[in-house]
C-alpha cells in the first residue's frame, strides 16, 4: 500500500492501525508482511530486537503524527510491546484518545 493512502485525514480503523504497522515492520525488519500476524511475538517470532523496535516506533510516530498532533509512543510504554497485537491496541488506542 502506497504512503500516501496513509496521509488522508479522518479516523483509521483499528484494521488499518495494523496494517501499517504490518508494512512498516516488514519494511524494516526486510520480510514479507504476509508472515506477520497480530499474534506475532516481536522478539520470539519476528526476531526483532530493540533497535528495530525503535525503527517502527520512529517511522509510526512519523506517519501518525499528520493525523494526530503530536503522536508519541512513550518509551516506557515500549516495554509493555510484546506483539504486535499489543503494538496496534495501542497505538489505535492513542489515535483514539486523539
Amino acid at each position: 500500500m502506497p504512503a500516501e493512502t496513509h496521509t488522508a485525514q479522518g479516523p483509521m480503523d483499528r484494521q488499518a492501525v495494523f496494517a501499517l504497522i504490518q508494512e512498516q515492520l516488514a519494511d524494516i525488519l526486510e520480510i514479507d508482511p504476509s508472515t506477520i500476524s497480530e499474534g506475532s511475538s516481536f522478539q520470539e517470532d519476528l526476531d526483532a530486537d530493540s533497535l528495530a523496535l525503535i525503527e517502527l516506533v520512529e517511522a509510526l510516530e512519523e506517519e501518525l503524527s499528520e493525523r494526530s498532533v503530536g503522536f508519541r509512543i512513550d518509551d516506557e510504554d515500549l516495554e509493555d510491546l510484546k506483539t504486535v497485537r499489543d503494538a496496534t491496541d495501542y497505538v489505535f488506542a492513542k489515535l483514539e484518545a486523539g
